[in-house]
């Protein structure tokens, strides 16, 4: 058995209303001015305000940034460090979908460690503290609160950037399924298969371990289970849990495929992840189908049928891909960091294949 290292960073309040917990558990970490990131859905649904007061009836100033977007880059970031670095804030708190959370660890990064966001492509570049957090998802999608990366686009080059440090990990993860019952259910859709697809990758990966194996096999059963039903609470465990198993085995062929299409037309990942996945799954199975068949036997199929219930697209053309782009994708494609973790050996020939596939 191979050795490896594994350590759980954030502690997990789990259960319906668990978010009233924010006041007294921010008290507890000494919070008393934070930044408080959230995206616009989130202020529209009454959950920043929520969060603002039960904040305040701690005593603990919440002053709110929302000025990104989906896939947040370089310059939206840089945009929430000049907003907060007059501001004094000693913490942060994230709420929203992966977007927030990302959002949230890059700020932290530069206004603790200055520099750009591209200075942390990586691992482990921060060389000081950084602010402690607190991550609220409010969909059951990236497990970005489980996680120790940030994932910042270049806002010139478009490529996503994978910045990670165990300092920019949350001390905190509150899974309150009341607020992440709240999201659309086109976004609770495209989430939850993304969810999928990272308990999927994460258990066939090259860099897995015993324990994130344990994780990524707890995590399919309860998304399975669960994703046509939405079931909330059980769909936020299992997006938690696939997170923890990325953090600790990383992710294969169906994000290195699906980075380019968000990147060249701004897809909505989901949307890019639940075209592809069946695909690279069916791709994979010389490598892999042994270990697919422990998740669920004809595995590829099963998440196409998944797909078609969730009325999610099913190839490239859904997407409004050209055909003439495929090989500029696979190009792209074949220098994405997650496919370095594939099963199969990935590379710009295998992305086209699979890019063919998908078509």
């Amino acid at each position: 058995m191979q050795p490896f290292d594994f350590h759980l960073r954030t502690r997990v309040l789990f259960g319906e209303g668990s978010v009233e917990r924010l006041g007294q558990t921010a008290a507890f970490l000494g919070f008393t001015r934070t930044l408080l990131v959230a995206d616009e859905g989130l202020i529209a649904a009454g959950h920043v305000e929520r969060a603002r007061r039960i904040l305040h009836q701690h005593r603990i100033d919440a002053i709110l940034f929302h000025d990104f977007e989906a896939n947040p880059d370089t310059a939206m970031v840089e945009a929430g460090r000049a907003f907060a670095e007059h501001l004094a804030v000693d913490s942060i708190v994230a709420l929203g979908g992966g977007s927030s959370m990302d959002c949230a660890k890059g700020i932290n990064f530069l206004l603790t460690n200055g520099g750009r966001m591209q200075d942390y492509w990586g691992y482990g570049k921060a060389a000081r503290p950084m602010l402690p957090m607190i991550g609220i998802p409010a969909t059951a999608g990236t497990g970005s609160e489980a996680q120790s990366y940030a994932l910042i686009s270049d806002a010139e080059t478009h490529v996503k950037m994978a910045c990670g440090d165990p300092k920019a990990s949350f001390q905190v993860a509150i899974l309150d399924p009341d607020v992440a019952a709240s999201a659309p259910a086109a976004v609770r859709a495209a989430a939850g298969y993304d969810a999928l697809s990272h308990a999927v990758e994460a258990f066939v990966t090259t860099r897995r371990n015993p324990v994130s194996d344990l994780y990524a096999r707890a995590a399919f059963r309860l998304l399975d289970a669960n994703f046509e039903s939405g079931a909330t609470g059980a769909m936020q465990l299992g997006a938690h849990y696939a997170g923890i198993a990325i953090e600790h085995s990383m992710l294969g062929a169906a994000h290195a495929c699906a980075n380019p299409l968000t990147a060249r037309y701004g897809t909505t990942h989901g949307h890019a992840i639940a075209v592809l996945l069946p695909h690279v799954t069916s791709w994979n199975e010389a490598a892999a189908g042994r270990r697919y068949r422990e998740l669920s036997d004809g595995l590829p199929a099963r998440l196409a049928d998944l797909r078609l219930a969730a009325g999610l697209p099913s190839t490239l053309r859904d997407l409004g891909v050209p055909r003439e782009d495929l090989d500029g994708l696979a190009e792209a494609a074949s220098h994405q960091w997650t496919g370095k973790f594939n099963p199969r050996p990935f590379d710009r020939t295998g992305a086209r294949e699979v890019y063919e596939c998908a078509y």
